[in-house]
Parts: C-alpha cells; sequence; structure tokens
C-alpha cells in the first residue's frame, strides 16, 4: 500500500456475518459470539479490514435481532457481553475493526422505551413514539398492511414501519435523539470502530403526517404490496436527517478512526450520496445491486449513476455489496449452474475493482448459494408473508464450514436448515485449491490492497452501450488498469486503449502484453495494467 493514511472504512473491505448462522460454539444450533472468535483467523486470512456485525443486541427475535429490547447488552443466545469484549479484543489483534449493526428508526416493543411510552399519555416518555389519537395517513408497513397500530393499553394508534412488534421511535423528541447519542458513546467507549445505520434515512418523518403519494403505474405485485405501492416522500429523506447525521459524525471523529455506513431506502444516487460528506455519513449503500441482475448493461447504468452522483460530491463513498441478509445470494440470483463458480469469479471482480468500498456477505467467498427453503421451513416474517416473491432465510442459512454435520455449523440443531449444497460448496473443500473461488477472493484482495488506482482512482466507463463485456478504466496518478469482464459462456472481443497493457490479473493466465482487439474466454475477467511508461 503506497498511500500513508490508509483508512479501513474508506480503502479496506468489509465482511458482513449474520451472527446466528456463522458459528456455534456450545451446540445449541445458534450462532455466537465464541463462534466467531474460532472463526477470526480464517476471517483475518481473506484479508478484509472489518467485521459487519449483524444485531446482537437484546432482543425478543420477532425480526432476529432488528428489534431491539436493550440497547446496552448483548442478547444470552450470542452470549455475554465478556465475549463480545473478548471478540472486539481479539479481533483487533488480527488487524480486523468490528462494526455493529445499530437499529435505532425503531425498537422492539419489549424496550423498556416502549412499556413505558404505552403505559399512559403523561408519563416521561409518552412522546418517544409516534402516537396518534386516529390514523393520520395512508403509510404501510414494510412488511405488510398498514403503519398504524392500535393500543389497548394507550387506546392510540402507534407507527410501525416494519412489524407492529417494532416501533418507531420519534426522532423529533429531544429527549429520544439525545438517549440514542448516549447510546453511541457508550460502544464508541468499548472500542467498537464503527456502525452500520439500519435503514437510516427513514429516521425523521413528516411534520405533518401527510399521505404517501401513489406512482401512476404499478406492476401487479406492487399492488398487493401497499408498502411497494407508494412513494415515500412523507416517511424517509426528511430535512432534519443531516442535523442528525452532523451530530452522529461530530461523535465519532471526536473517536480514532471510527466510522458510519449508512443502509438507504431508495435507488436514486443523487438524492441518497447528499448524506455522505465530510460532516454527515462516511458511507451510504443502497439495495440496488443487490437487484441487479446479472447482465453487463444493467451494471453499467447501476454504476454510473452513482458515479456521477458521487463526482458531484467528491466527499461521497459508496459501499457496494452484491449480496446481504435481507436479499437473495447472488451465487443463486446470477445463476445457479454449472458455470456458477466461473460466474462468481467474475462477480468478485466486479465487486472488488469498483470505485467504492467492498462489503461481502459470509459465504459469498465461497459462491454459497440460496438454501431451497420450503414455506414451512421458513423463520422469517417477511418471508413468511411474501414467499415465493421474497425470502431471506434462503440467504440466512448456517456457514457451510465442511461436509460434515450441519457444515460444521454446530453440533446441535442448526436454527434453519443448512444448504442442500454443502456436500460440494464448503470452506474445507477450497481452502487448498488453488483455483478456487475462495482462493481467487484472496489473491483479488491482496492484489486491491496494493493497488491505488482501485483503492483511490478515477472511474471510467470504456464502452457504453455493453453487450458481452463490461470495461472500464480506474486510474490515479501514473498507475491505470483496465478492468474487462465477460459475463457469459461464450467467447467475447473488446477493444483496450491506446497503447501496451500486461495482463495483471486473470481469471485465465496473466502476464502477457497485449494492445488493441483481445479475446475473452468464456465468463473471463481480467486487468490490465498500461506498461509503456
Amino acid at each position: 500500500m503506497s498511500e500513508s493514511n490508509y483508512l479501513w472504512w474508506r480503502d479496506g473491505v468489509i465482511y458482513q456475518i449474520y451472527p446466528r448462522s456463522f458459528m456455534d460454539s456450545n451446540g445449541e444450533g445458534i450462532g455466537d459470539l465464541r463462534g466467531i472468535v474460532s472463526k477470526l483467523d480464517y476471517i483475518a486470512s481473506l484479508g478484509v479490514d472489518a467485521i459487519w456485525l449483524s444485531p446482537v443486541n437484546v432482543s425478543p427475535m420477532r425480526d432476529f435481532g432488528y428489534d431491539v429490547a436493550d440497547y446496552e447488552n448483548i442478547d444470552p443466545s450470542f452470549g455475554t457481553m465478556q465475549d463480545f469484549e473478548s471478540l472486539l479484543k481479539e479481533a483487533h489483534q488480527c488487524g480486523l475493526k468490528i462494526m455493529l449493526d445499530w437499529v435505532i428508526n425503531h425498537t422492539s416493543d419489549q424496550h423498556a422505551w416502549f412499556k413505558e411510552s404505552r403505559s399512559s399519555h403523561d408519563n416521561a416518555k409518552a412522546d418517544w413514539y409516534i402516537w396518534k389519537d386516529q390514523i393520520p395517513n395512508n403509510w404501510a408497513g414494510a412488511f405488510g398492511g398498514s403503519g398504524w397500530q392500535w393500543d389497548k393499553t394507550r387506546k392510540q394508534f402507534y407507527f410501525h414501519m416494519f412489524l407492529k412488534e417494532q416501533p418507531d421511535l420519534n426522532w423529533r423528541n429531544a429527549d429520544v435523539r439525545r438517549a440514542l447519542m448516549n447510546v453511541m458513546r457508550y460502544w464508541l467507549d468499548k472500542g467498537v470502530d464503527g456502525f452500520r445505520l439500519d435503514v437510516v434515512n427513514a429516521y425523521y418523518k413528516d411534520s405533518q403526517l401527510r399521505s404517501n403519494p401513489r406512482p401512476f403505474s404499478l406492476n401487479p405485485f406492487k399492488l398487493g404490496s401497499p408498502w411497494l405501492a407508494q412513494t415515500h416522500l412523507y416517511d424517509r429523506d426528511q430535512p432534519e436527517l443531516r442535523d442528525a447525521y452532523r451530530e452522529m459524525r461530530s461523535i465519532t471523529d471526536s473517536y480514532p478512526e471510527r466510522a458510519m455506513l449508512g443502509e438507504m431506502l431508495g435507488d436514486d444516487p443523487n438524492r441518497l450520496t447528499r448524506y455522505a460528506d465530510h460532516d454527515q455519513l462516511n458511507l451510504i449503500y443502497s439495495p440496488a445491486p443487490t437487484e441487479a441482475a446479472w447482465r453487463p448493461d444493467h451494471f453499467h447504468k447501476l454504476i454510473a449513476a452513482w458515479d456521477a452522483a458521487t463526482e458531484s460530491n467528491p466527499e461521497a463513498r459508496v459501499c457496494y455489496l452484491l449480496s446481504n441478509h435481507d436479499r437473495p445470494r447472488h451465487a443463486s440470483r446470477f445463476g445457479n449452474d454449472s458455470f456458477a463458480m466461473q460466474r462468481a469469479k467474475a462477480a468478485a471482480m466486479l465487486l472488488l475493482t469498483l470505485r467504492g468500498t467492498p462489503s461481502m456477505y459470509m459465504g459469498e467467498e465461497i459462491a454459497m448459494p440460496d438454501a431451497k427453503l420450503s414455506r414451512s421451513e421458513l423463520q422469517d416474517p417477511a418471508s413468511k408473508r411474501y414467499y415465493p416473491f421474497y425470502n431471506r432465510d434462503g440467504a440466512r442459512t448456517p456457514m457451510q464450514w465442511n461436509d460434515l454435520l450441519n457444515a460444521g455449523f454446530t453440533n446441535g440443531k442448526a436454527w434453519l436448515r443448512v444448504g442442500e449444497s454443502y456436500k460440494k460448496i464448503n470452506v474445507a473443500n477450497q481452502n487448498d485449491d488453488p483455483d478456487s473461488v475462495l482462493n481467487f477472493y484472496r489473491a483479488l484482495i491482496r492484489f486491491r490492497k496494493e493497488s491505488s488506482a482501485l483503492r483511490r482512482g478515477s472511474y471510467t466507463a470504456l464502452n457504453e452501450k455493453p453487450k458481452d463485456v463490461l470495461m472500464y478504466s480506474r486510474e490515479i496518478g501514473d498507475q491505470r488498469l483496465v478492468i474487462a469482464l465477460n459475463f457469459y459462456n461464450r467467447e467475447a472481443v473488446a477493444q483496450l486503449p491506446k497503447g501496451k497493457w500486461k495482463v495483471a490479473f486473470s481469471t485465465r493466465s496473466g502476464g502477457d502484453t497485449v494492445q488493441g482487439a483481445i479475446r475473452l474466454t468464456p465468463f473471463e475477467a481480467s486487468i490490465y495494467e498500461e506498461s509503456d511508461h
């Protein structure tokens, strides 16, 4: 690495762990913090810089941790606070940062704050949630139905953007905001390196609680979902957000090398990148890449939009990801067929060479596909409601470590059935295979760490209407790279820019010097480095 000011959140790679499914240390069938500690050497071997932990706070698990009942304690299913502190210490010794998934748009209805708030109209926390005598608008719940729920104790309606067991906090109450900032300081004082902020642009709702408009046209599936049948104009992206982000950023900046990654609802880069600035969020991501089809024109359009938005805001930093706990794994989404491993390497090349910070989801480094779960096996409430159109549990099955019982995840009964692919697709099978997807990721992450152009360089599209090959350059100073990705199982021809180019990294043999037209083998992914100066 040539830069002296390397920052993990800007220059590194993030690795997301869904703790319930990563590694079980005690045979209870649920992944836990000690299980993660036991795999730190493996995580470090990937070359990643940080671990993003999906929620580990106390929770009744109606939404598997995204319904927090206590912000300052660890859920017993994952271990103890001592276990968490051990994870922090040992991760830091391995050179790994720890990011907590912080869910502060809403709490569980079992949180002490909500229990007090619902108890009467005049208690100290009466205004900590959004209460109304009558339903004031058409706001929907993302998991189905109205977003307004009648509470028989308080005899009022409260708003919930997700499950009715997840009431939204009232960020317009200064005491709520102050309490949450104190929670942030609590974890930073413990040594946490950053936060992934859940649905970060939904904290504030319209002060007048106006109804959301409906789009002019809708497909049949969206008509069946009130949430998807609305343009979310008034239940997110309110102007007060930016001031809140500035306060949060002032807190994290008062600690060394801390960062915030915001999950954005929506897919408009020009709107969303305004939240990523020198005094707001360090990083943002949108779910758009996790929904893109495996087509070069689709990715060209998506990348061009985000890159243009960040060009207009030099401080904005985008986090790219192809999979996470909320969407089908890209190994399945792009086609779980005989070409899956070749396609997985090309996808890795795409993710790790874009202008932004890459985030990997546990298991994608072995091209782990979704499990084919029946409706009766589903645990996730959103998956149960929208099955088979939407299924998050298929991407949440246990990590596939080996081909033994439960894929090496647990010696008990796994909380969610292990995917049927584990006999062939697992870490043990790929670890010593030089041609495996796992070792391709390791080598490519090493290459990225040594390349200033990939970590900091500009992005330029080289074919505006790609049919088979997506081609772009990354450039900084005197280093210029061209990335060529053949998306299909057929040979393709592409044209390099003028000059002599050396194959610096490839899914095939490297080292050749080429110029002009190049012939790419099926699913080939190659990096060319300019070699004439």
